[in-house]
C-alpha cells in the first residue's frame, strides 16, 4: 500500500491517477498512523512553500514526515520542502537534503516558470536506471534545488540544478513523474519496486 499524503496542496490527483494506471493500491490521507503502516509514502504537491510549510506545522506533518523509515518520494514542491530553507517565501523547511531552494533567474531569454519538456543527466541510484540517462520529463517549476552531494539527477535551465535527490529512506524529483509518459512511469515503478 502506497500512502500519499494529503495536504491541501495542488496536483495530488495525477498522482492518484499515476497509481490508478500502475494498478498499485494506494490511500490519499493525512492520518498519520495509516501513513506510518504504508510500505511506501508519496509526498506530492503544487504550491506556495511559506504557506505550505504553516500548514504542515500546524498539522504536526513537518517533523513527522522526518521521522519516516520506509521509501518517501517528494514530487515538486514536496521535494523542495525536503530542503534546507526555500527563497519562496524565505522560509525553512525540512531540512532532510542539504541544498537552498532558489529563485530562477532568467537569462538569454528564458522564462519563469520552467514549464515543459527537458532532460535529465548524470542520473544515479535506486530510482534510474542507465536508459533514463539524458531521457525527458515534464517540469513546471519557478524555483530550483542546488547542486549538492545528495543530487542524483541534474537538469540545465539557466543553471545545472538538482532535478532529483536522495538521501537515505528519502528520494525526490523536481519533475513530475506521473505526467512523465513512459520515462515517469518507469521511475514511478522503480520506486514503487524499492
Amino acid at each position: 500500500m502506497i500512502a500519499i499524503i494529503d495536504y491541501n496542496a495542488g496536483n495530488i490527483q495525477s498522482v492518484e491517477f499515476a497509481m490508478e494506471r500502475l494498478g498499485v493500491d494506494y490511500i490519499t490521507t493525512n492520518d498519520k498512523e495509516k501513513i506510518r503502516q504504508a510500505e511506501k509514502v508519496i509526498f506530492p504537491g503544487v504550491g506556495e512553500a511559506k504557506n505550505t510549510m504553516e500548514f504542515l506545522k500546524a498539522q504536526g506533518l513537518d517533523t513527522f514526515i522526518k521521522e519516516l523509515k520506509q521509501p518517501v518520494l517528494g514530487i515538486c514542491l514536496g521535494m523542495q520542502l525536503m530542503c534546507q530553507h526555500s527563497e519562496e517565501g524565505d522560509v525553512d523547511a525540512l531540512g532532510i537534503f542539504d541544498a537552498t531552494v532558489k529563485l530562477f533567474k532568467p537569462q538569454n531569454g528564458e522564462k519563469v516558470p520552467h514549464m515543459g519538456w527537458n532532460t535529465i543527466t548524470d542520473v544515479k541510484g535506486k530510482l534510474f536506471t542507465n536508459d533514463l540517462e539524458a531521457k525527458y520529463v515534464y517540469f513546471v517549476h519557478s524555483y530550483y534545488a542546488e547542486l549538492c552531494d545528495e543530487t542524483v539527477a541534474t537538469t540545465n535551465y539557466t543553471l545545472p540544478y538538482s532535478s532529483a535527490l536522495h538521501k537515505n529512506n528519502f528520494y525526490a524529483t523536481q519533475f513530475h513523474p506521473e505526467k512523465s509518459g513512459d520515462v515517469g512511469e518507469q521511475i514511478l515503478k522503480n520506486f514503487i519496486n524499492l
